[in-house]
């Protein structure tokens, strides 16, 4: 149970990586071995869509991925980490990361409750920017209104 919770944690923070965030390299020395052998100790094993993965661009998004949503040294907890990219997920859509997303927050401590209402919420934003934007409503003016300069 627990090696299953560990690839669906893996699969949601790289699916995250290589659906949601640009690339910028500074692991151009790391072989991708070395990657494989990371995440491997990080996960007790590698997902196969991993190695499915450019080799190229795999030390990168394995940085990227371990500085962000592995990371505790950020300034959002995992669990609101979790449900923020579930949210965004939604939106895109990415059956993939919705999926992993979601057990992700559940691992977390998420509650049906809080997992509903973070997509709720992206439905909710995305209504509004809709409208916003088909009106064409004068930004100005709006910030003016909503009590802003």
């Amino acid at each position: 149970m627990t090696r299953r919770i560990n690839f669906a944690i893996a699969a949601a923070a790289l699916l995250s990586a290589v659906c949601l965030a640009p690339v910028a390299s500074q692991a151009e020395d790391v072989s991708p071995d070395t990657v494989y052998t990371d995440i491997e100790k990080t996960f007790g094993g590698v997902p196969n869509f991993v190695t499915q993965l450019p080799k190229s661009s795999l030390a990168a998004l394995w940085e990227e991925e371990k500085a962000v949503e592995l990371s505790d040294k950020t300034a959002l907890p995992p669990k609101t980490k979790a449900l923020i990219s579930l949210a965004v997920a939604s939106q895109i859509p990415c059956t993939y990361c919705i999926w992993a997303d979601t057990m992700t927050a559940r691992q977390l401590g998420a509650t049906d409750e809080e997992i509903a209402e973070a997509v709720v919420m992206a439905g909710h934003t995305r209504l509004w920017s809709t409208m916003f934007n088909g009106l064409q409503v004068d930004f100005d003016q709006y910030k003016k209104d909503m009590g802003g300069q």
